[in-house]
């Protein structure tokens, strides 16, 4: 399938989804959305993909929503809330609910909603020269996209409402430092790292890293008794699979074992 906003790679059990408008640093328009919709139908739809990263063309990995696209002059206000509803919450749950580890390469800036898209991912990794922006609070605007549920869950309430409530810009130093991200690594080495974190966790035995990522994103949410109830049903699904069979007889047998994902 041909893209205008993004480039789509498939290759060894790793879908690539690279933003790709350099010259608006890869803001999001209507355009975009609707091919990051039906990207994600393709590796939703494709038993061969264990892994989907997501990173950025040149030097940004997203501002954010583009505002070229939006008339503050209109008669008619546009429904921001609407636009979430159809564009950027779907989104957001598709990354949550894929049986799969999603890898954020963060190249650049990610301000905004590019920001919270970066955090909806399971691993970010980030150049040392990108940032990230809670750029909401200079337009008048809350954290959307997840923003408002992942700060305070990453960084904690008060360095969360200091963000949002003043729109600083983090380092990825800061990032990692504030366990808001994986991983900060010198910008000439992000790519090769995210290509040996990607290959490793396609290798990986697939369906029991989604149940593991099931599992922690509903601890958020859970009490004990509720979260270990939650274990034992994923657990018992785990041990049924053919990656648990493997990962047993190459332990037993001394060899490396070869992961199918199922």
């Amino acid at each position: 399938m041909s893209f205008d906003t993004i480039v789509f790679e498939s290759a060894d059990g790793i879908a690539t989804i690279r933003l790709n408008r350099p010259d608006s640093l890869n803001s999001f328009t209507a355009g975009m959305h609707a091919e990051l919709r039906a990207a994600m139908d393709i590796v939703e739809s494709d038993a061969s993909v264990r892994c989907l990263v997501i990173t950025g063309t040149g030097r940004g990995f997203c501002a954010g929503q583009d505002l070229n696209e939006r008339d503050p002059a209109a008669t008619q206000k546009m429904d921001l809330g609407e636009s979430l509803d159809n564009n950027y919450n779907p989104l957001i749950r598709r990354f949550k609910n894929l049986p799969m580890p999603v890898v954020a390469a963060v190249n650049g800036v990610a301000a905004g909603a590019g920001a919270s898209l970066a955090l909806a991912c399971d691993l970010v990794l980030a150049a040392r020269s990108a940032r990230f922006i809670q750029a909401f609070c200079k337009i008048g605007l809350i954290p959307d996209a997840g923003g408002t549920w992942a700060l305070p869950r990453l960084v904690g309430h008060a360095r969360a409402m200091g963000l949002a409530l003043l729109g600083d810009t983090v380092t990825a130093e800061q990032a990692e430092k504030y366990g808001m991200i994986w991983r900060c690594v010198d910008d000439e080495a992000l790519a090769g790292e995210t290509a040996a974190l990607s290959r490793h966790l396609a290798a990986a035995p697939t369906h029991g890293l989604g149940l593991i990522k099931k599992a922690i994103n509903a601890s958020l949410g859970n009490d004990l008794d509720t979260q270990l109830d939650l274990e034992r049903d994923l657990q018992r699904k785990a041990g049924f699979s053919e990656d648990f069979d493997e990962g047993v007889a190459a332990f037993q047998q001394k060899r490396a074992a070869v992961f199918k994902g199922r």
